[in-house]
C-alpha cells in the first residue's frame, strides 16, 4: 500500500483490551491512522502500533467495548493522525482527542499537523532565555521558569499539585510578549476536571488558553494521545504565530500508567516497576518538543506535573523525568502539614536555566544575588534547627536564633500564598528582602555592598 492511499479490509482477528489485531493487510506502517466502521454506521478511530508481514496491531482510541470482529471493517488511511492547528484552539475546551466539550463546532485551523511530531533538532535550537513569570513567589524568585525550558513539578499523593498547576496556567505571563497557555489534564476525576475548567474560565474566555481534558473514565489510549495533541497545538502557536506558549501537563504519572497498560496488552516484556523498557525514550519524545528555534520569535515552555507514587522520588516516572528536564519543583509534606501553600521545598527545588532568564536586563538587577543569599540562609537555618534539636534552644547564639526567625518569616511572609493570589515580581523580591533583613548585615555576604546599602 502506498502512502496516502486508503485501503479497507475486513479481517479483525482478535480484540485484546484497547488493541485490535488485524490480519490480511500489506504495506501498513507504524503510526498510521485508521478508521473503524461498525454496524449501524458507528465509526471509531485508531493508530497502528505495530505491523509485521500481513498483521497489524491497532490501538482503538475509543476502546474496543461492544465491537464484533466478524462485522468490523478497518480502513488504513496511509497517513499519520493529524489535527487542524492554528489560533482556533484558543478559547476552546476539548477532550484528549480534540473533540469539543464546550458545545462549539469542531476546531478548524489554517493547516494540519501530525500529532506525534518530533523533538526539536539540536542544530535548530536557541538556548532558553527570558523569564516566564508565574505570579508564584517560590517559583519566580528562587526557581525561575525560562522560556523554552522544561521544568517538572514533583508532588506527593494528596498534595495540591493540580491546584498549583492550574494557578500557574491561569496567571503566567511572558512580560508583555504575545503569550498563550495549553493545558492538558490527563486522567482527571470528573470533579478535578470541573475545577480546572472553572479555574481557567477567565483565561479561556480571553482567548489565551487551549484546554484539553482527559478524564479517568475515558479510554486509556486517549490518555496516551492527550499530551501529544497539546504539544502539536503549542508548536504551531509558537513557531508559526510567534507566540510564547506555556504547556502545562498533569498528571504525567497517569500518562505513564496508561503507557504501561497498553504495553501489557501488547504482551511486551516489562522493565522496571512493570513499565515498558522504552519509557525513557517515550517521555523524551514529549519533553524534547519544547524549546526555541533559531530565527523564530516564539517558544514552547513545558511544565509537566506528576505524582511520585509513595512519595518515592526514585520511582521510574520522576526519576526518568529528572534525567530529561532542566530542574524540578519538589513539594514538601512538612510544609503542607503546616498549612503552607504552595508547599514547594526551596532546598530540593532547582531551575538549572535560571541564570538565562533572571537578573540584569531580564527581571531585576538584584534577583540572582538575593535568590542565592536566601537559599544559603535557608540551608543554614535548617542546620541550626537540627542543632537546636540536639543541644537545645538555650545553647544557640543570637545569630543562630536570627536564622530560625528567618525560616519562619520565609514560610509565613514569602512562601505562603493564596491559590488565587498573583504576585508581581517586585512584590516577590521585596518580600525576599524583608525576610533576609531578619539577619545581621554581616551575614549577608553574598549580596554586593552597593545593593545592601540601599536597604
Amino acid at each position: 500500500m502506498s502512502a496516502g492511499v486508503p485501503v479497507e479490509v475486513m479481517g479483525v482477528r482478535e480484540l485484546r483490551g484497547p488493541l485490535m489485531v488485524v490480519s490480511g493487510v500489506s504495506g501498513v506502517t507504524w503510526d498510521e491512522y485508521v478508521t473503524i466502521r461498525l454496524p449501524e454506521n458507528e465509526q471509531r478511530h485508531g493508530l497502528v502500533l505495530d505491523a509485521d508481514h500481513d498483521v497489524a496491531v491497532v490501538e482503538v482510541l475509543e476502546g474496543t467495548a461492544g465491537m464484533n470482529p466478524a462485522t468490523t471493517r478497518v480502513a488504513f488511511t496511509g497517513e499519520p493522525l493529524t489535527i487542524p492547528v492554528g489560533l482556533g484552539w484558543l478559547g476552546r475546551v476539548c477532550n484528549g482527542r480534540g473533540a469539543p466539550l464546550d458545545g462549539g463546532p469542531p476546531v478548524f485551523g489554517d493547516s494540519r499537523a501530525a500529532v506525534n511530531g518530533a523533538p526539536l533538532n539540536p542544530v535548530w535550537r536557541d538556548p532558553p532565555a527570558e523569564p516566564v513569570l508565574t505570579g508564584v513567589s517560590a517559583i519566580d524568585a528562587l526557581t525561575t521558569l525560562v522560556r523554552g525550558q522544561k521544568l517538572p513539578l514533583f508532588s506527593l499523593p494528596g498534595l495540591p499539585q493540580l491546584e498549583l498547576a492550574t494557578q500557574i496556567a491561569a496567571q503566567a505571563t511572558a512580560s508583555g510578549a504575545p503569550f498563550s497557555v495549553v493545558f492538558a489534564g490527563i486522567g482527571l476525576t470528573n470533579a478535578d476536571a470541573a475545577f480546572v475548567e472553572a479555574a481557567l474560565d477567565e483565561r479561556s474566555a480571553a482567548g489565551e488558553l487551549a484546554l484539553l481534558i482527559n478524564t479517568a473514565d475515558d479510554p486509556v489510549i486517549e490518555r496516551v494521545l492527550t499530551p501529544r495533541l497539546a504539544l502539536t497545538i503549542a508548536e504551531h502557536l509558537a513557531f508559526t504565530h510567534g507566540r510564547h506558549v506555556l504547556v502545562v501537563m498533569t498528571d504525567m504519572t497517569s500518562y505513564a500508567e496508561a503507557l504501561r497498560e497498553v504495553s501489557a496488552a501488547r504482551g511486551e516484556i516489562p522493565a522496571r516497576r512493570s513499565y515498558p523498557g522504552y519509557l525513557y525514550s517515550d517521555l523524551a519524545s514529549l519533553y524534547e518538543r519544547c524549546g526555541r528555534i533559531k530565527g523564530r520569535p516564539g517558544s514552547v515552555t513545558l511544565l509537566p506535573a506528576l505524582t511520585m507514587p509513595g512519595g518515592d522520588i526514585t520511582h521510574p516516572v520522576p526519576d526518568l523525568t529528572g534525567y530529561i528536564t532542566e530542574g524540578q519543583l519538589v513539594f514538601s509534606a512538612g510544609l503542607h502539614a503546616l498549612g503552607v501553600y504552595p508547599p514547594i521545598d526551596p532546598l530540593q527545588s532547582l531551575s538549572r536555566l535560571m541564570r538565562h532568564g533572571a537578573g540584569p536586563g531580564r527581571t531585576r538587577d538584584d534577583h540572582l544575588d538575593v535568590a542565592a543569599q536566601l537559599l544559603a540562609a535557608l540551608t543554614r537555618a535548617r542546620q541550626v534547627q537540627e542543632l537546636s534539636e540536639l543541644v537545645g534552644a538555650t545553647a544557640l547564639t543570637d545569630t543562630d536564633r536570627s536564622y530560625l526567625e528567618l525560616e519562619g518569616a520565609f514560610r509565613e511572609e514569602f512562601a505562603r500564598q493564596r491559590s488565587d493570589e498573583h504576585r508581581s515580581l517586585d512584590d516577590t523580591m521585596d518580600r525576599a528582602w524583608q525576610v533576609l533583613l531578619r539577619l545581621p548585615r554581616r551575614e549577608l555576604g553574598m549580596i554586593p555592598a552597593a545593593l545592601l546599602a540601599g536597604r
